[in-house]
């Protein structure tokens, strides 16, 4: 007779009760956060393409509005948007800086608000922040001196905003396309770029409490760094505008002046 306790070694092989290997588990823990990143990522494209076409479709800065906030709040001396190429850059920085903390701010509200509900929450939340985004992208594009108004001004407005989104859209690209065309593939490619960039950092909405304070800051740092990759691509088109401005008039003959002066030497 056989006393005391069994181990282990005492079992059949084929009867030893064995838990998953530790390696398996790893490669379970690892398609887990595949799986739920791949769900996070198509939520997110989805969300951003509903969000940035309705700001293209629904809202918009009105051009007049802000041309009169221009003049009232930020103390711009202008008529018209023809008038900032005529004042220096550093002044237009200044207020660009404004309008993209501006934006920051009512974007961190918004996330607070819809971080509570976590990652439930979550299409309504980029939906609001690309309107938020595009509103901002377009006060920037205004202060610059690019208006809106016909297809190519609106071509040049979403080519910021995929500049801002870190999409590069080539120029044979937008001479295939006509705008109603255009504009929809430009937001999937943007859509695309930001869901990848962003899908990491908005994983962590999936506490719902926690992610109040997480989806403020996650959409601050969306609008700020939206914001300043697109004042930097109008900022440079406003350069580039104000230098060709310069060779022309150095360029353009003098016209001539009293008693056969020219303007130039006139008054000498």
């Amino acid at each position: 007779m056989i006393t005391g306790r069994w181990s282990t070694s005492h079992w059949p092989l084929t009867q030893i009760p064995r838990g998953p290997s530790p390696e398996a588990l790893a490669c379970d823990k690892v398609e887990g956060m595949m799986e739920r990143k791949s769900w996070l990522r198509r939520r997110v494209d989805s969300a951003l393409v509903r969000g940035l076409t309705r700001a293209y479709s629904t809202v918009g800065v009105d051009p007049q509005k802000f041309l009169l906030q221009l003049r009232a709040a930020y103390r711009v001396p202008i008529a018209g948007y023809h008038g900032v190429f005529s004042l220096e850059i550093s002044e237009l920085d200044i207020v660009s800086e404004s309008i993209i903390r501006s934006g920051m701010k009512m974007a961190a509200i918004e996330g607070a608000g819809f971080g509570l509900g976590g990652l439930l929450t979550i299409v309504p939340d980029l939906g609001i922040l690309s309107a938020i985004t595009m509103r901002t992208i377009q006060k920037l594009s205004l202060l610059y001196g690019f208006e809106f108004n016909t297809d190519d001004e609106i071509v040049e407005l979403w080519m910021a905003a995929a500049s801002a989104a870190g999409v590069d859209i080539g120029r044979e690209f937008i001479e295939k396309e006509v705008i109603n065309k255009f504009v929809p593939k430009v937001i999937e490619r943007i859509a695309a770029k930001a869901s990848t960039e962003v899908v990491e950092k908005w994983a962590g909405r999936v506490i719902p409490l926690a992610s109040s304070a997480l989806g403020a800051g996650l959409n601050y740092w969306f609008v700020r760094a939206w914001g300043e990759r697109a004042r930097e691509h109008f900022r440079a088109r406003h350069l580039a505008v104000k230098q060709r401005v310069l060779l022309a008039d150095s360029a353009a003959p003098a016209s001539p002046g009293p008693a056969g002066q020219s303007q130039r030497t006139a008054g000498r």
